[in-house]
């Protein structure tokens, strides 16, 4: 994360930014396009805040149409875009490029058909991750994938990053619930990818959409696969005198066959602050807290949470606590859910996005202790613990130039000690800008040529997401001319 620079912008575009935006006024409805300095600041950085830039202009289409028309008109004139959901992104995502353009799709936000019979839902990709669920639960559906942004981040950026969430060790991530897309190639052209049915024919083109961080085309509708909710539900807490002792016990969990619905983590600096903050009812005097939830009927909830007490029991643990009610279970989840939040009223945070196999819980949670005391940098870990997906917080000055220096530094070795141990350097966060360079610490030359050349044959200007994913150093430059593209000759060709 060496400075995490992007790529020199186009001046001959900055030149020409009074022309651009006027041409983008011209094909779009009036209030679509934000020009003004203090209206595009709004738009000059995602949530990983310690990194901005100003972008070209933003434009906020109402339409899959009026995306096609934009992105037909970048790819013409050589123009760069990134693609903006809600700007929960971690990883510097959705940081803007100077010399470009900001498309945001926070204005296509309907829901276009709900299909109980089939179980799935089409929704325009600025829909709000919870208003999924909330749309289909009077009639006991809900949308699996529930990341901690869930309030406010749109599918669109689930299927960017993959998102998961709490309860994702049950349900799978957003590739495991996602049924089809409509994306707009960086031509214009308009392809539909999957359906309401269970699979697609032929190449996973779905697959390889999901995760693709923009830079293969810009979704603006989901098919989503939607479940009937469960009987019941059941979190119980566990606190523990060590991490270790509670990385052991969700390993053991894990080999006894048990797949809870969710088994997430805490340490004794999240503890505190989360509780200060929710009120959830969480023990202070303990260094590490698992909350695991079950659900099924009564009967199912009862034997399993009776066989995890069982396990947790050779594990010393110094707090068992089984909610009581359902204000107990939400306030549980309360604390969790906003963690992220809570934190950030006491201090600036990196969030790291590693994930590891779930036995190396115990060492790997061991060796980011000692990684953040080498850089003299405080740490607190709050992450799903049943899948591996650690999310440890490092704590540094924004104000202070050396400590985010430092901050890079360490979450780079946290990352780079996650692939170590057979694991990988992002599990829903995405690459952006934050993993960007250590993307060879994963893979070779011949894995990132790969990786480039279904980029290239996609978007051969390297227009979408520029900087982004790829080293720099490994990236072809901008071609100074458009490169035409085969195009489909109707709307939404099917594959």
């Amino acid at each position: 994360m060496s400075g995490l620079l992007l790529p020199e912008p186009d001046q001959s575009l900055l030149d020409k930014r009074e022309e651009i935006v006027l041409a983008l006024e011209n094909m779009l409805p009036a209030g679509s396009v934000i020009s003004s300095e203090n209206a595009r600041r709004a738009y000059d950085a995602d949530a990983l805040t310690a990194y901005k830039q100003l972008p070209l202009v933003v434009v906020l289409p109402q339409t899959t149409q009026e995306v096609s028309l934009i992105l037909a008109y970048c790819h013409k004139n050589g123009i760069p875009v990134v693609a903006r959901g809600a700007g929960t992104s971690l990883a510097g995502g959705a940081l803007p490029a100077a010399d470009g353009i900001v498309l945001g799709v926070s204005r296509m936000s309907k829901v276009l058909e709900v299909d109980f019979d089939n179980r799935f839902m089409r929704v325009e990709a600025g829909v709000t991750n919870l208003n999924i669920s909330n749309h289909v639960e009077a009639d006991g559906f809900f949308y699996a994938p529930d990341p901690s942004s869930q309030l406010a981040c749109t599918i669109a950026g689930n299927i960017a990053m993959n998102s998961g969430g709490a309860h994702c060790l049950k349900y799978g991530v957003t590739t495991n619930n996602l049924l089809g897309v409509r994306i707009v190639l960086i031509d214009g052209t308009i392809v539909d990818i999957g359906g309401g049915h269970l699979d697609a024919p032929g190449l996973d083109l779905l697959g390889l959409v999901t995760g693709s961080e923009g830079q293969l085309g810009i979704v603006t509708e989901a098919t989503v696969r939607i479940l009937a909710k469960s009987e019941g539900a059941k979190p119980v807490l566990f606190g523990f005198q060590s991490a270790s002792a509670a990385g052991h016990c969700v390993a053991a969990i894990i080999g006894a066959g048990i797949i809870p619905v969710a088994i997430e983590y805490m340490d004794r600096p999240a503890i505190r602050v989360c509780e200060a903050y929710a009120k959830a009812g969480y023990p202070l005097d303990v260094e590490a807290l698992l909350i695991i939830e079950v659900e099924g009927s009564d009967p199912e909830i009862d034997y399993l949470i009776d066989r995890i007490v069982e396990i947790a029991a050779d594990h010393d643990p110094a707090v068992i606590k089984v909610s009581q009610s359902e204000a107990e279970s939400a306030a549980i989840w309360k604390g969790r859910k906003s963690a992220f939040g809570a934190m950030g009223r006491i201090a600036d945070y990196m969030c790291m996005d590693g994930t590891i196999p779930t036995g190396q819980l115990p060492d790997v949670l061991e060796g980011i202790s000692r990684i953040c005391e080498k850089y003299g940098l405080q740490v607190a870990n709050i992450f799903h613990a049943g899948d591996g997906n650690l999310h440890p917080l490092i704590l540094y000055n924004a104000n202070d130039p050396d400590e985010l220096r430092k901050a890079e530094q360490c979450g780079a070795e946290v990352l780079e000690l996650c692939v170590e141990v057979g694991g990988c350097l992002t599990g829903e966060h995405g690459v952006g800008i934050e993993k960007r360079d250590l993307m060879t610490s994963q893979f070779n030359a011949v894995d990132l040529a790969q990786q480039m050349s279904i980029k290239s044959a996609l978007d051969p200007q390297w227009l979408l997401n520029p900087g982004k994913v790829f080293p720099l150093n490994g990236r072809p430059a901008r071609a100074k001319k458009p490169v035409p593209l085969q195009r489909h000759e109707h709307e939404g060709a099917e594959i």
